[in-house]
């Protein structure tokens, strides 16, 4: 049921159920859409609000108008990434891509706010590097992410006469050239072994589905009202230390995830 005082178009409201019903499965049998009118009859809308749905879903790839046959479904297997104890994005994509890049966006020094603060377990107002980061397989643009990396290496120590660990600053500012590491590797991975961190695990991932926002259509080639999968995830050293806060988006067309076992021993 389409709701007409929810404060979102009803073309975007329109193109959502399509690409969800695409999903499913629900077109399988001849590959294509039924036509406008039949659409805008069980959707209760006119055929203009139909027509601006499909016209949405053509430009983000997901269908394709052909005189004389009608609306097809554009079929295209979605990249699948495994999320796991040791997750990597290159080693996750692995054999299914070609040609893996990372382009650094942007790069600063900033202030941890309130959720940085609490995902990297530091003060508010910890100095942190922040990465904004735009990853591209076989040239198709497949996610944006912001990463944090606090500026003070902690590590863990025993305090006599207490029973309780302590956490003390060591190496300041181990991040400090994570931005100009990546720019020169084009992987995470790669520029946190430059930095000192040969190793990390996955702690956290928390998953999550929304709308695109001005930034996702212009970073991840998306049009307005396509679905975005948004992972929180947090990286720490092998002593559990906090080394890495992230932000990623995934256009929800192109990407699945799989929550992957074996590598939580």
């Amino acid at each position: 049921m389409i709701e007409r005082q929810r404060g979102v178009a009803l073309w975007r409201q329109i193109a959502d159920r399509i690409r969800s019903a695409i999903a499913e499965g629900a077109y399988d049998g001849e590959g294509k859409l039924p036509p406008e009118l039949v659409l805008a009859e069980g959707f209760g809308v006119n055929r203009h609000t139909v027509r601006a749905a499909i016209a949405a879903l053509q430009q983000e790839g997901i269908v394709q108008a052909v005189q004389g046959r009608g609306t097809l479904v554009r079929r295209r297997d979605k990249y699948d990434f495994p999320i796991s104890r040791r997750t990597r994005f290159t080693e996750g994509l692995g054999d299914q891509v070609r040609d893996i890049e990372g382009l650094l966006l942007n790069a600063a020094t900033e202030s941890a706010n309130a959720e940085c603060a609490k995902w990297l377990d530091v003060p508010v107002g910890t100095p942190l590097k922040r990465l904004e980061v735009l990853r591209r397989a076989d040239g198709r643009a497949l996610s944006r992410s912001t990463l944090w990396f606090p500026l003070e290496h902690r590590t863990e120590k025993w305090e006599p006469g207490f029973g309780k660990i302590r956490r003390e600053n060591n190496e300041p500012e181990r991040f400090s050239a994570i931005d100009d590491a990546f720019r020169q590797t084009g992987s995470i991975t790669a520029a946190l072994a430059r930095c000192g961190v040969p190793d990390y695990l996955r702690q956290c991932t928390e998953i999550s589905a929304v709308h695109a926002e001005p930034q996702d259509v212009a970073d991840l080639g998306l049009t307005p009202g396509a679905i975005v999968l948004v992972a929180k995830a947090l990286n720490t050293d092998l002593q559990s230390v906090p080394i890495q806060f992230a932000v990623t988006r995934f256009p929800a067309d192109r990407v699945q995830f799989t929550i992957r076992s074996d590598g939580l021993s």
